[in-house]
């Protein structure tokens, strides 16, 4: 099992716990160094199919925890040390590499074999293909015991356990686990989604424009007060010319 090495990160807090699921060791762009997946050659499949898209929702540095990965084809976990009572947050990090609609891949997570803490996660439902999606767990620990919402179970042997349900929408995975001691709002967040009313604003404003280049007025058109025919202005001078020709042809007769 991985030796986990307790680590001060500014503005995260203790890390007791970080690897990278399916993929080498990396340090993120916060300081955290994610160790090699400890169920390499052991437990499921590791997969890099992800470095083919540029993962969204993060620098570059952070890149590579998205786009590696292990599923696997029945239930699989993690077991995490955990030595002290305290506060803690787990973070979860998942990003959808293959298919392009929800409802593809759904499981659930559950925490030290009593705990749902993400139910029926279908990650592009979340965020779509190719986008990071980061589940935030808050729980605590107290004199051998682990608290989580109003539930409770028992730490055996000093560890917790982190596992991916197989259901009956493809396999479970994980591209990235961290557990840190501290409280949730000390932990750095991804970036926020963009909110569908921004999307259908947009979308209402562009029909606008469409709508007001192809409307046609109604009623027959107004003519324009400033534009005047140019033969009603030249007629008087015909005139004019006319009579003095006639004018001018009296006079040389006489």
């Amino acid at each position: 099992l991985i030796s986990c090495v307790l680590t001060e990160v500014l503005g995260l807090g203790e890390v007791i716990y970080a690897i990278n699921s399916g993929g080498e060791a990396h340090t993120d762009s916060h300081g955290v160094k994610f160790e090699k997946d400890p169920l390499h050659g052991k437990v499921g499949t590791a997969s890099d199919y992800g470095k083919q898209l540029l993962i969204g929702r993060v620098p570059p540095a952070d890149q590579l925890l998205y786009q590696t990965e292990r599923y696997h084809h029945s239930t699989f976990g993690y077991d995490i040390p955990i030595n002290e009572d305290g506060e803690y947050v787990m973070i979860l990090k998942f990003c959808e590499v293959y298919f392009n609609a929800p409802n593809m891949k759904v499981f659930d997570v559950v925490l030290n074999g009593d705990h749902t803490i993400v139910p029926d996660l279908d990650i592009f439902e979340r965020v779509g293909r190719g986008v990071a999606h980061d589940e935030y767990i808050p729980f605590s620990v107290s004199k051998g015991r682990l608290y989580y919402n109003e539930e409770e179970s028992d730490i055996r042997g000093g560890r917790i356990r982190v596992e991916f349900i197989k259901g009956y929408r493809d396999n479970p995975k994980v591209n990235a686990i961290c557990v840190v001691k501290g409280r949730l709002q000390e932990v750095p967040k991804l970036p926020a989604m963009p909110t569908e009313p921004e999307v259908e604003e947009y979308h209402e404003e562009v029909e606008d424009k469409k709508s007001s280049k192809n409307r046609r007025p109604s009623g027959p058109r107004t003519p324009d007060p400033y534009s005047v025919d140019d033969t009603s202005i030249m007629l008087p001078v015909f005139v004019a010319i006319g009579a003095f020709i006639s004018a001018l042809f009296c006079l040389c007769k006489l």
